[in-house]
C-alpha cells in the first residue's frame, strides 16, 4: 500500500468534536494497549486536534503521532494543534494497522487501539472497554479480530435461530437426537 503524505499545514480549521476515548486507570499492571480511539473520520487532520487536546492535558504535550497507512488515506507530515504542531509519521510493516502510537516529551509513550469510525456504538463500547483493560496481553489487531469473531458468531446465532422460527431446515448428524424439521 502506498502512503499520501500531505506537506502542507492548514493553520485554521475548524473545531473538532470532543474525541471518543477510553483509558486503562492511572497505576494499572502495563498492558500492550493504554486505551482506545474511536476517530469520526480517517482525516487525522480533523481528528487529531480534538484527541491532542485531551491527551496535552492528561499526558503532557503529544509532540508525535505514528500510524499504520493502511486505514488512513491521507497521512500529513505535520498537524496543527492548539499553539503547536505535532509531528505525524506513519510504518507500514512495523505498526499494528489498529493502532496509534501517541509520544510526548515529557510523558513517553502510549499506543491506542484505533476503533473504526464506522464501527456501531454497541461494537465501540465492547471495543473501548477491552482495550482498556489492565494489563491485557492482545494487540490491537487482536482486539479486533476477537471482537469480529464476537460479532461473526451472534449473527450466526441469530440467522439459525430465524431460520428454524421460519421453518427452515437444519442440518442435524444421524444419531444426535435432535430431529430436524422437514424443508
Amino acid at each position: 500500500m502506498t502512503a499520501t503524505v500531505d506537506r502542507t499545514i492548514i493553520s485554521e480549521r475548524a473545531p473538532s468534536p470532543p474525541a471518543r476515548l477510553s483509558f486503562t486507570p492511572a497505576g494499572s499492571p502495563p498492558g500492550l494497549l493504554d486505551g482506545a480511539w474511536w476517530p469520526r473520520s480517517r482525516d487525522l487532520l480533523c481528528e487529531l486536534p480534538a484527541l491532542t487536546e485531551v491527551l496535552d492535558a492528561r499526558w503532557g504535550r503529544i509532540t508525535h503521532v505514528t500510524v499504520n497507512p493502511t486505514y488512513w488515506p491521507v497521512v500529513p507530515r505535520k498537524v496543527p494543534v492548539a499553539g503547536h504542531t505535532v509531528h505525524m509519521g506513519w510504518f507500514a510493516a512495523e505498526q499494528d494497522p489498529n493502532k496509534l502510537i501517541l509520544l510526548s516529551y515529557t510523558e513517553g509513550r502510549w499506543d491506542l487501539l484505533v476503533i473504526p469510525p464506522e464501527t456501531d456504538a454497541a461494537a465501540a463500547a465492547r471495543l473501548m472497554s477491552a482495550a482498556s483493560t489492565p494489563g491485557s496481553p492482545l494487540t490491537a489487531s487482536a482486539l479486533m479480530a476477537s471482537d469480529d469473531t464476537a460479532r461473526d458468531t451472534q449473527a450466526a446465532l441469530w440467522q439459525e435461530e430465524e431460520w428454524e422460527t421460519d421453518g427452515g431446515a437444519v442440518d442435524v448428524p444421524p444419531g444426535s437426537g435432535r430431529q430436524s424439521h422437514p424443508g
